[in-house]
């Protein structure tokens, strides 16, 4: 009995347990190791790391953002048109034609449309030597730079009183005049159409234009006085619509304000 109690010595005792201890600590430090590697194992890769992004956000501009707006894309050639002149018109239809009428002396506006600027406008900004001095505006003899191509205008026909027409541009952006000459392509019985329709016409244009945009909620970017096919005397007047860039026409019996028809044009 004494000989096997006496199997294990102090000395072999302590040489045990400094063996456990030392085993101990190196499946700490290994249990510390895999610790690290399975933190930097699960840690995201993403550049949005630390940034505050969710993992795999894009750090860049969205992948849709890739060009126009999808609703462009889907517009006809017209309202594409529409959607490019309108918005960079900053002068109103109203406010073109009154400097269209000052170019004309007694002048009263006949027609006005807003189209793009050709390549060849620069060329037909000729003097009409009818100017009027008290005007303000660049005369004919003196007319502003023209617009560059595919720049918003507005083209205007004023006629004189005994209806001789004129044709006057302007700038829709700068509002300066840049054209002004007399139409060519009347005879005399044109202009004495045009004079009887003048006198005719107790509506003014822009009584028109309130009467169609009372009907038509929109931009208006025409207005034009014409008959229509029962020969009634009236103001076509067309507004656009800058949701969806459609037209509508409302024509306005030039005599008495009402309003005869109207029709969208979707195109």
């Amino acid at each position: 009995m004494s000989s096997v109690r006496r199997l294990f010595s102090p000395r072999t005792a302590a040489a045990f347990c400094a063996l456990g201890t030392s085993a101990l600590l190196l499946t700490a430090c290994a249990g510390t190791d895999t610790t690290r590697a399975d933190v930097a194992a699960a840690a995201p890769t993403s550049p949005s790391a630390g940034t505050g992004m969710p993992s795999g956000a894009s750090t860049g501009p969205s992948a849709a953002s890739t060009g126009p707006s999808s609703s462009s894309s889907s517009l006809t050639e017209d309202q594409a048109q529409r959607e490019k002149l309108v918005p960079k018109a900053k002068v109103t239809w109203d406010k073109a034609a009154d400097m269209a009428v000052k170019e004309v002396s007694g002048g009263k506006l006949t027609q006005i449309e807003l189209t793009s600027a050709s390549d060849d406008e620069s060329s037909s900004a000729s003097p009409s030597g009818d100017a009027s001095a008290e005007s303000g505006s660049p005369s004919a003899s003196s007319p502003a730079p023209a617009p560059s191509a595919g720049a918003p205008v507005w083209a205007a026909k004023v006629a004189a009183e005994d209806g001789t027409l004129h044709d006057v541009h302007i700038d829709a952006v700068t509002g300066k005049v840049f054209k002004s000459e007399t139409d060519a392509d009347q005879d005399a019985d044109d202009k004495s159409e045009i004079a009887d329709r003048l006198s005719k016409a107790d509506q003014t244009a822009e009584q028109a234009a309130k009467a169609a945009t009372d009907k038509a909620q929109g931009t208006v970017t025409g207005v034009e006085l014409d008959e229509n096919d029962d020969q009634k005397l009236m103001w076509s007047v067309d507004v656009v619509n800058t949701d969806n860039w459609n037209k509508t026409t409302v024509d306005v019996d030039a005599g008495s304000g009402d309003v005869l028809s109207q029709h969208v044009d979707r195109d």
